[in-house]
C-alpha cells in the first residue's frame, strides 16, 4: 500500500514538474520545495514561508525518512524511471564517506556568497537544466543513465550533496525500513529490487542513511519479512568510532573553510562579467551570478523570451532584449524562481524597477514617434521635427523603445545597480 501511494504522489509531482519545467503550466509551485532552492531562497531573500517549507522537508525526513528523494526530486524521479527501464539486479553499496566532503563544499560555498560550487551537481538544477536545453545537464543526465545501469542509485546514495544531507536525518528518522529476523529467509529479492543497494539480505539489516524510501521492498517481499514504521531501540553500541569522528572532523574543517571560500568563489565568477542586462529582481549582477542556480525555469517561462541561459558573456540567466523587450505587465521570471536569485517583486514594483537606461542616437534616429507610442511609462518626449528626449532617472530600461525603432536608433544600456523608481 505505501509503494502505491507513494507512486500516486510521486506521479502527481512529476506532471506537475514537467508542466512547469516545459513553461506549459504553472499551477502549483512545486518548485519552491526543491532543498536547494529553498535553501538558497533563505540565504538571498529569506521570508517566513520559505523558512517554513526548509523546516518541513527536514521535519519531514525526520519524521519518515528521505521520501523526499522518491517522491519530490526530480532526477530522483528520473532515476527510478530509468531502474524501471533497466530492470537490473542491484546488489548491496557501500556508504562512501566523499559524500559528506561534496556536501560540505557545496553547501558551505553557498553559505559564503557563491552557488557556482553546487550548480555543478545539484540534482534539480541539473534535471531542470538538462530539460531547457543546456548542454552540460543533458550530458550530466547521460553519464548519470549509464551510473544507473551498472550502479543503481549510485549517485542518491554517495554523490548528491542534498542526499548526503538528507542521508544523515533519515539515518536517525523516527520511522525506518527493518527487517523481521525471524521472517526473513535471506533470499535476497529484496536487494535485488532495491534501487539503492541498502539491503543486506545476509546480515538482514537495511542502511536507513541510504534508503528513499521508495517502499519497494515492501511490495516484493511474499514473506512480508519487511515493515516500515518507528524504529525499534538497538542494542548496538551507537558511539561512533575513530575513523567516523575524524571524517566528520574533516568535513566540518571543509564547510568551514568553504564558507571563507564562498566570497572569493564570488569575485572569480563576477570576474567574467561583461556588460549585461539582467531582469528586475536580480539587483546586480555579482549578485545574480552567485546567487543563480542555473536551474533556467525562468527562460522556459519567459512569454517574451529574452531571458536566456548562462554563456560567455555571462555565467547566469540574462535578458537579451535584442529581438524582443520586457513586457511591462509581466514579472514571470521572478514569479518562478525558487530560489530567490531573482526577486518576487509585486508587479507595480517591477514596473518601477530600474534595470536600464535607454539612449538615443540623434544622428541615426528619424523622428518617426514610434518609440513615444510605444514607452509603456509614457517618459518619451518629442518636439515636432526633433528626436526624442528620454528622462534617464524615468526610464527601466525594458527595451519596448529600442524593440519599435525602426532603424536602430536607440539601445538600452544595463545599469549597475537596479533601483525602484519614485512613481
Amino acid at each position: 500500500m505505501l509503494y502505491k501511494i507513494r507512486l500516486i504522489c510521486a506521479a502527481l509531482i512529476a506532471v506537475l514538474l514537467v508542466g512547469g519545467m516545459t513553461g506549459a503550466f504553472y499551477p502549483v509551485k512545486v518548485f519552491d520545495v526543491q532543498f536547494s532552492a529553498v535553501f538558497q531562497r533563505n540565504l538571498t531573500a529569506f521570508s517566513w514561508g520559505a523558512a517554513v517549507v526548509l523546516a518541513g522537508v527536514l521535519i519531514v525526513t525526520a519524521v519518515f525518512g528521505r521520501v523526499y528523494c522518491s517522491t519530490v526530486c526530480p532526477l530522483g524521479l528520473f532515476q527510478e524511471l530509468l531502474t524501471i527501464v533497466f530492470r537490473r539486479k542491484q546488489k548491496p553499496q557501500k556508504n562512501r564517506a566523499y559524500k559528506y566532503f561534496i556536501a560540505a563544499a557545496a553547501f558551505g560555498a553557498t553559505i559564503g556568497g557563491s552557488a557556482l560550487v553546487l550548480r555543478q551537481i545539484e540534482p534539480y538544477t541539473m534535471f531542470v537544466s538538462a530539460v531547457s536545453g543546456a548542454a552540460f545537464g543533458l550530458v550530466f543526465l547521460a553519464v548519470l543513465a549509464v551510473l544507473v545501469w551498472f550502479k543503481g542509485r549510485r549517485f542518491c546514495t554517495n554523490l548528491c550533496p542534498v542526499g548526503a544531507v538528507l542521508g544523515l536525518i533519515s539515518k536517525h528518522a523516527r520511522s525506518k525500513i527493518a527487517v523481521d529476523a525471524d521472517k526473513c529467509v535471506s533470499c535476497g529479492l529484496c536487494a535485488m529490487k532495491c534501487p539503492a543497494g541498502c539491503i543486506d539480505f545476509k546480515s538482514k539489516t537495511v542502511d536507513n542513511e541510504t534508503c528513499v524510501k521508495c517502499f519497494k521492498c515492501l511490495n516484493t517481499c511474499r514473506r512480508k519479512a519487511l515493515r516500515y514504521g518507528k524504529a525499534a531501540k538497538s542494542d548496538a553500541p551507537t558511539d561512533p568510532d575513530r575513523r567516523e569522528m575524524l571524517r566528520a572532523g574533516a568535513a566540518a574543517a571543509l564547510f568551514a573553510a568553504m564558507i571563507g571560500g564562498g566570497a572569493a568563489l564570488g569575485k572569480k565568477a563576477f570576474a567574467k562579467v561583461k556588460n549585461v542586462l539582467l531582469p528586475a529582481g536580480a539587483k546586480n549582477a555579482q549578485r545574480l551570478a552567485n546567487r543563480c542556480l542555473n536551474c533556467n525555469l525562468c527562460v522556459q517561462n519567459c512569454p517574451m523570451k529574452i531571458l536566456k541561459k548562462a554563456d560567455g558573456n555571462f555565467p547566469a540567466v540574462h535578458l537579451d532584449i535584442s529581438n524582443n523587450f520586457c513586457a511591462f505587465d509581466c514579472h514571470e521570471c521572478g514569479d518562478v524562481c525558487p530560489s530567490g536569485a531573482i526577486e518576487r517583486l509585486p508587479l507595480p514594483v517591477k514596473q518601477r524597477t530600474q534595470i536600464g537606461v535607454a539612449r538615443v542616437d540623434e544622428d541615426a534616429c528619424v523622428r518617426c514617434g514610434l518609440c513615444v507610442m510605444k514607452c509603456p511609462r509614457q517618459i518619451i518626449e518629442r518636439a515636432d521635427g526633433e528626436p526624442p528626449r528620454i528622462s534617464a532617472d524615468k526610464c527601466v530600461g525594458c527595451g519596448a523603445c529600442q524593440n519599435a525603432c525602426p532603424v536602430q536608433a536607440i539601445f538600452v544600456e544595463p545599469v549597475f545597480e537596479q533601483r525602484i523608481l519614485q512613481k
